[in-house]
C-alpha cells in the first residue's frame, strides 16, 4: 500500500442512520465484553485448575486467546470511530489491522484442524493419548499454526505493501478488509487477488480435509463401540467442536458464494460484523455449556471466590 499522496483512509463504516448507529454500537460493544470475559474465563480455567490441563484444554486455552485477538483487531477501532464520529484511519494503523485479523482468522482454521487431530487421537486411540499428545507434541503443533498463518499471509501481504492509491482513500467498510482496499487502487490488483483467492481455498481446502478425515475416522470408530452409552459419551466429547466447526466453515463458506454486485459488499459487511462478534461470542459458551469438566472447574472457581469475599467480609 506504497503512496506518497494518501497517507489516511476513511472507513464508510455501516450506516450513516444515528439511531442505526447507537444500536450498533450497544449490541458490539454487549458482545465484545461478553466475548471477552467469556474466552478469558476458559482461559484462567486452564491455567488455574489441574483437571483442564491436557492437550484438548491446551488447544482451546490457545484458541479463545485467537477469539480475543480477532475480535480486538476489528471491533474496538469500530466502536470508536461510531463513538466520536472520526472515520480516519492512518495507513500503518490500516496495514497492521489487516495483517492482524487475516492471521488470527487463518490460524483459526488450522488450530480447528489441529483440535479434531486432537478428538481423533482421544477416541480412536485413547489407550496411547498422553504419550502421543504429550508437551512437546503440542506446542509443536501450535507452533506449526503460527507458522502456517504466517507463510499464508506474508506472501499476499507483502504485494498489498506495494499498491498505489491515487484519486479515492474511501474504504466501504468498518474495518480494514484486503477486497474494499483492492477496489480503491490505481495499481493493477489481479494478480494480488488471484493470489489472496489460492491461499484462501488452499487453507481452507486443507484444513477442512484434516477436520473431515478426523470425524470419518471418530464416526467409523464410535460405531464399532458395543455399548450405546460409550457412543453417546464419545460423540458428547466432540459435539462442542463440531458445532464451532459447522459455524466456522459455514460463515466462511457463504461469504464466498458470490449474489449479485449491489448485493456483494452489504452482504460481505454484514457477514463480517457478525464473524466478528456473534462467533467469539458464542464460542465460550458453547464450550463451557456442553462440557462437564469446564462447568465443574468454572464452579469450583466461583465457589472459591465467594468463599474468599466472605471471609474476607467476616474479618472486617
Amino acid at each position: 500500500m506504497r503512496n506518497h499522496t494518501i497517507k489516511t483512509f476513511i472507513l464508510l463504516g455501516l450506516t450513516d442512520d444515528p439511531r442505526i448507529k447507537v444500536l450498533i454500537f450497544i449490541f458490539l460493544f454487549f458482545t465484545y465484553m461478553l466475548s471477552a470475559a467469556g474466552n478469558l474465563t476458559i482461559i484462567s480455567l486452564t491455567f488455574i485448575d489441574c483437571r483442564l490441563r491436557t492437550a484438548m484444554y491446551f488447544f482451546l486455552q490457545n484458541f479463545s486467546f485467537l477469539e480475543i485477538s480477532f475480535t480486538t483487531a476489528c471491533i474496538p477501532r469500530f466502536l470508536y470511530n461510531i463513538a466520536t464520529g472520526d472515520k480516519i484511519i492512518t495507513y500503518a494503523a490500516c496495514a497492521a489491522q489487516i495483517f492482524f485479523t487475516y492471521l488470527f482468522g487463518i490460524m483459526e482454521f488450522f488450530l480447528l484442524a489441529t483440535m479434531s487431530f486432537d478428538r481423533y487421537v482421544a477416541i480412536c486411540k485413547p489407550l496411547h493419548y498422553v504419550t502421543i499428545m504429550n508437551n512437546r507434541v503440542c506446542n509443536r503443533l501450535i507452533i506449526s499454526c503460527w507458522m502456517a498463518g504466517l507463510c499464508i499471509i506474508i506472501p499476499p501481504l507483502s504485494l498489498g505493501l506495494n499498491l498505489e492509491f491515487c484519486d479515492s482513500n474511501v474504504i466501504d467498510h468498518f474495518f480494514c478488509d484486503a477486497t474494499p482496499l483492492l477496489k480503491i487502487s490505481c495499481s493493477d490488483t489481479q494478480f494480488i487477488e488471484r493470489m489472496i483467492l489460492v491461499c484462501a481455498v488452499l487453507t481452507f481446502i486443507m484444513t477442512l480435509v484434516c477436520v473431515v478425515l478426523s470425524y470419518i475416522y471418530i464416526i467409523m470408530t464410535v460405531l464399532r463401540f458395543s455399548s450405546s452409552q460409550q457412543r453417546k459419551k464419545a460423540f458428547s466429547t466432540c459435539s462442542s467442536h463440531m458445532i464451532v466447526v459447522s459455524i466456522t466453515y459455514g460463515s466462511c463458506i457463504f461469504i464466498y458464494i458470490k449474489p449479485s454486485a449491489k448485493k456483494e459488499v452489504a452482504l460481505n459487511k454484514g457477514v463480517s460484523l457478525l464473524i466478528s462478534s456473534i462467533s467469539p461470542t458464542l464460542n465460550p459458551f458453547i464450550y463451557t455449556l456442553r462440557n462437564k469438566q469446564v462447568k465443574k472447574a468454572l464452579n469450583d472457581l466461583i465457589k472459591r471466590i465467594t468463599f474468599f469475599f466472605k471471609k474476607k467480609g467476616t474479618i472486617k
